[in-house]
């Protein structure tokens, strides 16, 4: 979107931050001596744990229990919650209205003293998660889901759990590129995981104009999404309990609108058409405003509407109508500049006449340039130094997101979050520059954002990689519950260990011996690429060792298994001479395969004859001038213990 070219161990406090609108809300564990047992692992972690006696085991009896008394608000969770489970594991998981048996996972309300997200979960014979209201009961679902993908059996104790931001999540640029909708419903299922609940769909810019429309069908681009397409995709986010943020851009980034309308380009003094502003001193220019909020206002249900309003006109002067306009419409004393603030008011009015709330972005706001303001109740998502800081944007009365460009924002071809920073140092209430707000209660919450300036850079599956570690350390900061690990290399194995939904697509075959299994590694080139990775089931993630010989990638089998095959699948830093060993004791190795002649991408070895608790690729002689590097390592066989 933006023109800018400048760019452990655990944590078990049992005090944590105060609540949004912590006065409504009590404590909700007393504070009391626990054991100092680190809690099971989640992203993002659990706020609170108290450790108990014993484990909890998922079994092919185990129900979903619903507690009789809250049938009706729990259903939908219910039923969510029994389709991933049968995603995760394979079979269908029954739902009933009961107390809770042993292997049991029981759903229940009443716990007033929670937020809203909040839930308590407790890890028995069974385990019960306990609610104020059905979102709170959902996130609890997320937790379960993420133990159960490690172990089927969970360690005793209590968690409970609570968000320190509202708004959590992720914005992609579809105006630039177009995303298709099994990539949009994929992510939905993977924000809701990670227990985000936002996603904000920049739905026109520069290169694309992406929703079907009645009243101008001649600005949709071919590459489009049907009404349809919205409607289900609202749905699923409604069951995931993930809100769909629309933005159709306006008054600039206008590109794809403006092709189709060339009258109303907005036009220099001089004669110059502009091909991304839309002339504000034309009533047409308003009426096809109009008509679009109009026509999409009632598509998306949920409580926002975003204008955009963002890299407008720089420098008025170049445009005379724009001083006459506002002369016009707001007195002999408006600025040119005022015809910017009254379109933004204007079409708040029209947002808000429709039941929602207005965002948009904050650099067009500016200190002295107008007699006009945007109206106080707008949103203003804060992503760069311009203009007003965020703490004259609150004392203005408005909201204001942190949209930051360090360290949310992800450009194709361009800048990349430094995620490292990002879960070490940034918080969700330090907006770009440093800035702050004397009330952390102003700030909403913050997203990653997806910016397609080049949008033939990165494919989706490139995309969806690159901002995996990303999208789980913003998790992690706008949770804001104590951090799993003091760094990020030590975050990042828990991060693979947690995985993806379990609906995520995948390459992975059935039988894969080294699926999920404990993987260790002689080196990482950084922490953004674990040995874990190689083992995750995920084509987009990868292991990356360092840049010297020899290297090796370990996987414990858990027991000792035969071994007849072996398909590595190398990113370009493939080995070149390498060896697949096998060993009982992880010390003393038996080669079952040897070549000096690896040609690299995927490699299928088969007639494999040998067996061991441990397996590992032994590589000698790399094939580049980089390391080794594997997007996935898997072992098939028999999987019996032999």
């Amino acid at each position: 979107m933006r023109l800018l070219g400048l760019l452990i161990a655990a944590v078990c406090a049992v005090c944590a931050p105060a609540l949004p609108g912590a006065a409504a809300h009590p404590t909700p564990v007393a504070a009391a001596p626990v054991a100092a047992v680190a809690p099971p692992q989640t992203v993002p972690a659990l706020r609170q744990w108290t450790a108990g006696a014993g484990t909890y085991t998922f079994t092919a009896a185990t129900r979903i229990t619903v507690d009789p008394a809250f049938t009706a608000q729990l259903a939908d969770v219910a039923a969510t919650f029994a389709d991933d489970l049968a995603a995760l594991t394979g079979r269908s998981v029954a739902v009933v209205s009961a107390a809770p048996a042993p292997g049991d996972i029981g759903l229940t309300l009443g716990e007033p003293a929670l937020p809203a997200e909040g839930y308590r979960m407790t890890v028995a014979a069974s385990v019960t998660i306990r609610a104020a209201t059905d979102t709170g009961a959902f996130n609890g679902t997320r937790s379960v889901l993420q133990l159960l993908h490690q172990s089927t059996s969970v360690p005793a104790g209590t968690a409970v759990d609570w968000p320190a931001k509202a708004e959590r999540g992720l914005m992609v640029d579809q105006g630039r590129k177009f995303f298709t909708v099994d990539w949009l419903k994929q992510h939905i299922k993977e924000l809701a995981y990670l227990k985000l609940n936002t996603f904000h769909f920049h739905l026109s810019d520069t290169f694309g104009f992406r929703l079907e429309s009645s009243t101008h069908p001649e600005i949709v681009s071919t590459d489009h999404y049907t009404k349809q397409d919205i409607a289900d995709l609202v749905a699923l986010g409604r069951k995931y309990h993930v809100t769909i943020v629309p933005e159709v851009d306006t008054p600039g980034h206008m590109n794809a609108v403006l092709a189709a309308h060339p009258e109303l380009k907005l036009k220099s003094g001089s004669g110059a058409l502009s091909p991304d502003f839309i002339d504000l001193s034309l009533p047409a220019s308003y009426t096809l405003i109009k008509d679009l909020i109009d026509e999409y206002l009632p598509l998306f249900p949920g409580p926002y509407w975003h204008i955009g309003a963002d890299e407008y006109v720089t420098d008025y002067t170049k445009y005379p109508q724009l001083l006459s306009y506002a002369r016009a419409h707001y007195g002999a004393n408006a600025t040119a500049k005022d015809t910017y603030y009254g379109f933004v008011n204007w079409a708040d009015a029209l947002v808000r006449a429709g039941g929602k709330t207005t965002r948009m972005w904050n650099d067009g706001i500016k200190s002295g340039d107008g007699t006009l303001t945007p109206n106080p109740a707008i949103v203003v998502e804060y992503w760069y130094t311009y203009g007003l800081t965020p703490q004259q944007l609150a004392a203005a009365g408005h909201t204001v997101a942190n949209e930051s460009w360090t360290p949310t924002y992800y450009v194709l071809g361009g800048a990349k979050p430094d995620t490292k920073w990002m879960y070490e140092t940034w918080t969700a209430d330090r907006f770009e520059g440093g800035n702050t707000l004397s009330d952390a209660a102003k700030n909403p919450g913050s997203l990653l954002h997806v910016w397609c300036d080049n949008p033939t850079a990165e494919t989706e599956d490139q995309i969806a990689a690159g901002i995996m570690y990303p999208v789980r350390a913003l998790a992690q900061q706008t949770w804001g519950s104590p951090k799993p690990a003091a760094t990020y290399a030590a975050f990042t194995p828990i991060v693979a260990a947690v995985g993806h939904n379990p609906a995520w697509p995948g390459v992975v075959r059935p039988g894969d011996l080294a699926l999920g299994r404990p993987t260790t590694a002689s080196s990482t080139e950084t922490a953004n690429f674990p040995a874990a990775a190689a083992t995750d089931g995920d084509p987009g993630t990868r292991w990356s060792s360092a840049y010297r010989d020899p290297q090796w990638l370990q996987v414990d089998l858990g027991a000792v298994r035969r071994i007849d095959r072996v398909v590595l699948r190398w990113e370009a830093a493939y080995g070149k001479s390498f060896r697949i060993q096998l060993s009982d004791d992880a010390a003393t190795w038996r080669t079952v395969y040897s070549t000096t002649t690896g040609a690299g991408a995927v490699q299928d070895l088969t007639g494999l004859t040998g067996s061991g608790r441990y397996i590992r690729v032994y590589g000698t002689q790399r094939g580049t001038a980089y390391g080794y590097s594997l997007y996935e390592f898997e072992a098939y066989g028999d999987p019996a213990h032999q």
